[in-house]
């Protein structure tokens, strides 16, 4: 009978070791330190993957599909035991079929590695359709939380340290906790997010892990925007955030909404960030996804894991005859936002550019022209809007819907009681 054999390395000082699989002891013969043989609990976290979204109008499937697979191999490598992506699967509520059907070859070849994968709803994601066969998924070890209906659901995984509850927290409204919940005094998304946990029966001595996709702020800090952030998200306002304090009975949090990878608070509250760019103000910045590895409670590893894109974002400005001097030209593979500095208009430059760099995507100008022309347009555009037609726009653009008369009501007086519009309004 064939025996199965496992690679450990000394944490100490690196010696390689091959020993029969299971839970066991090594003394290491170079520097004598003991070491457990045990499977640690892996995890790889992502979030925001935006599926169906376009760059300047341009389709990005391609650049989607070539960075899940780059997921699948990561997992197939790192021997990971559970995928978590918190929230935004798709772009939009309706995401169209390409993108449904590329996030569903991606759960099929997840479930081929039978492993768990942990997802959530996220701000950007439709209710009914993520919810759409989540009974079905779960034979296949895959968990899907689409609404908080009061009760926040966990799942439990063991190895060798013995139990860790993993929680799944869908994107959250303040309106729909205070309906789960009317006896409690909610006024703002921080309470809304600790009445939720106070709810759940958490075991501050277990080890435990939290999904969720909320704004979350440190003591003295807000979360660093990568700029493909919605407006609902930059424009967040005190009452929506929720501060990092909340999470204390939790080794790892698990975050979407941010696209920007980082930490908030410890290193344990995460962001995994978007694993594409965006947006052209991501360009210096590295995609990654964040790996977990559970240690004993309050000593998990967490590491990051760069993605290499399809294509990159590389914003060039310049005259023209300057950008495109062969000494100029570099990757004709990435995606292009030129912006030029000539003081005069050159006929079908984007086309031009295009000869070259395929995937120029945005042309526009900065000169003198352009400066002056910008100043004007801002100051007749607000100028010659009344205050409800600027608050109207906002919310078409932040939330996606036309303010009620009651909610204008409640703006209007706002507005008053700070001197912004007069008594006539």
């Amino acid at each position: 009978m064939a025996t199965d054999f496992e690679i450990y390395f000394c944490p100490v000082c690196g010696k390689k070791y091959k020993v029969k699989s299971g839970l066991g002891r090594i003394k290491c013969s170079s520097c004598k330190d003991v070491f457990l043989t045990k499977k640690s609990l892996t995890f790889l976290h992502t979030a925001d993957l935006h599926l169906g979204r376009t760059l300047c109008d341009v389709a990005l499937i391609d650049d989607q599909k070539y960075i899940l697979r780059q997921i699948i191999d990561i997992v197939k490598e790192k021997a990971i035991d559970g995928v978590i992506i918190a929230g935004d699967i798709y772009d939009r509520p309706d995401p169209g079929e390409k993108a449904m059907s590329l996030f569903g070859d991606f759960l099929a070849e997840l479930a081929k590695l039978k492993i768990k994968v942990f997802i959530i709803k996220g701000n950007h994601d439709s209710e009914e359709r993520l919810d759409y066969g989540s009974a079905l998924f779960e034979t296949n070890k895959i968990f899907i939380s689409a609404k908080y209906n009061g009760t926040l659901e966990k799942h439990t995984m063991k190895d060798g340290d013995g139990e860790l509850d993993i929680y799944l927290l869908p994107y959250i409204k303040l309106s729909q906790i205070k309906k789960c919940h009317p006896e409690e005094n909610i006024k703002s998304y921080d309470d809304a997010l600790r009445v939720v946990l106070s709810k759940a029966g958490i075991d501050p001595g277990k080890r435990n892990i939290l999904v969720a996709h909320q704004f979350v702020t440190g003591r003295s800090s807000v979360p660093v925007m990568s700029g493909s952030e919605g407006i609902a998200a930059k424009n967040v306002s005190p009452s929506e955030m929720i501060g990092a304090d909340a999470f204390g009975a939790f080794d790892y949090v698990a975050l979407g909404h941010i696209h920007a990878s980082q930490s908030v608070d410890r290193y344990e509250i995460r962001y995994a960030g978007s694993p594409i760019k965006y947006s052209f103000s991501d360009e210096d910045r590295t995609k990654s996804v964040t790996l977990v590895t559970a240690g004993r409670k309050g000593d998990f590893v967490i590491e990051t894991v760069p993605l290499k894109p399809l294509r990159d974002l590389r914003h060039i400005k310049g005259e023209m005859s300057v950008l495109l001097r062969k000494e100029n030209k570099a990757d004709n593979k990435d995606y292009i936002y030129v912006t030029l500095t000539d003081e005069e208009t050159q006929p079908d430059a984007i086309g031009i550019f295009r000869q070259t760099y395929p995937y120029t995507v945005r042309l526009d100008y900065d000169n003198a022209h352009t400066k002056e022309r910008k100043s004007i347009n801002t100051d007749t555009k607000v100028r010659n809007k009344s205050f409800g037609e600027l608050v109207t726009e906002f919310y078409e653009a932040a939330y996606g819907y036309r303010i009620s008369n009651d909610e204008m009501k409640v703006m209007e007086e706002i507005a008053r009681e700070a001197g912004a519009i007069d008594e006539a309004g």
